[in-house]
């Protein structure tokens, strides 16, 4: 089994998009929290929420505790020059990325 990795087209600042992930297309909401650094919430293509409030961390599956979901693969975070840093305000969609893996 191989694993496929897709970059989600990020930037350092707050932002939404639609993404098909594994043929279904979803609303990403990315958030600049001081406290708490960069938070995903995962919504349906209209808008319905799924997932809400999971922050962009490294070396986890921001998705396994939401397999039965049903997404269709992982979310994985990851820094260039450390794949353990979590992103900062600056490098998001720049050194540290956001990239959905598939198992095929």
């Amino acid at each position: 089994m191989s694993v496929s990795l897709f970059e989600i087209p990020l930037s350092a600042q707050s932002q939404s998009l639609q993404i098909t992930l594994a043929n279904v297309v979803y609303q990403l909401t990315v958030q600049w929290r001081n406290a708490a650094g960069w938070i995903l919430d995962i919504a349906s293509m209209t808008g319905d929420p799924i997932i809400q409030g999971v922050p962009l961390v490294t070396g986890v599956d921001l998705l396994a505790q939401y397999r039965y979901l049903g997404i269709g693969g992982s979310l994985v975070v990851s820094t260039d020059a450390d794949p353990d840093a979590v992103p900062a305000y600056e490098n998001l969609g720049t050194t540290s990325h956001l990239y959905f893996a598939v198992q095929s």
